[in-house]
């Protein structure tokens, strides 16, 4: 039976390739852009199987009115992709408030909105799967990634309360943390003004990211079908290698340095000083 989908930021990188993996195994799908003359060759070659839509999903009531017509051209909703977002690059002392207010209006709250317009929808079926997509930096915070780590670190939090809340009513819930791929999201990502200041910090990660592996993303696609098609998704999933190296290490030394301070946890709780 094919499925029905409502993938955001359908124009580019992972949610195109989204897309173009649905639609080519004949399931159905509402895609989201920005300008939706971007997904005019989707159209040409799939038809009435695809339903291109307008959307800024930092606009809520706009939101709501999508998901809407989605449903209601399709008839039902399997599948939602929360994928449209951006980078926001610099030094914490760099983010100017307009900024970082920007990156959580996209990143976080259009993956809220989404999910508040979709909910109703999925529980009244008694069945759906939210996917949200995290990113390694969601777990793994390095210089200059702040702004965009801590808008995915709330993604994250945010998918585990719901897939706790949702579960009974059918609904699953699977975060998805790519690594580094072969996509335009370093050119299209915004970077703060930078301060003198952190000009050698800047140097060295922006040389340790360059060394980093940069796969091409034909594989994302067929990755996401085999999710969707399983009957006991993940919560949580890598996408690319480069996660596993990192992440293991990064959790060890942070339950080495909470065993470490173990003594100190117990007198806060005792009131000892």
């Amino acid at each position: 039976m094919s499925k029905i989908w409502f993938i955001t930021g359908s124009s580019r990188g992972f949610g195109r390739r989204f897309a173009e993996a649905a639609l080519s195994r004949g399931d159905k799908v509402a895609a989201t852009a920005r300008n939706t003359d971007s997904l005019a060759d989707l159209v040409a070659a799939h038809g009435d199987t695809i339903l291109p839509l307008s959307l800024d999903v930092t606009d809520k009531a706009t939101v709501a009115a999508a998901v809407k017509q989605a449903h209601e051209h399709f008839g039902r909703l399997d599948v939602v992709v929360n994928n449209a977002g951006y980078g926001l690059f610099g030094m914490v002392e760099e983010l100017s408030e307009d900024n970082i207010r920007a990156q959580f209006e996209t990143n976080v709250f259009g993956t809220l909105w989404v999910t508040h317009a979709a909910l109703p929808y999925l529980r009244a079926q008694g069945s759906g799967h939210i996917i949200n997509l995290s990113s390694l930096l969601g777990l793994a915070a390095f210089p200059t990634t702040a702004a965009y780590s801590a808008s995915k670190a709330a993604v994250e939090a945010l998918s585990d309360s719901l897939a706790q809340e949702v579960a009974g009513f059918g609904i699953k819930v699977t975060v998805v943390e790519p690594g580094a791929f072969g996509t335009d999201f370093a050119t299209s990502s915004t970077w703060s003004k930078p301060v003198a200041a952190y000009d050698g910090v800047r140097e060295a990660v922006n040389a340790a990211f360059a060394t980093f592996p940069s796969p091409d993303p034909a594989g994302v696609g067929p990755a996401l079908l085999k999710i969707v098609d399983a009957d006991n998704p993940p919560l949580r999933v890598f996408f690319g290698s480069l996660a596993l190296q990192v992440v293991p290490q990064l959790y060890a030394d942070r339950l080495k340095g909470w065993e470490e301070w173990a003594g100190v946890s117990a007198e806060a709780e005792a009131g000892q000083g």
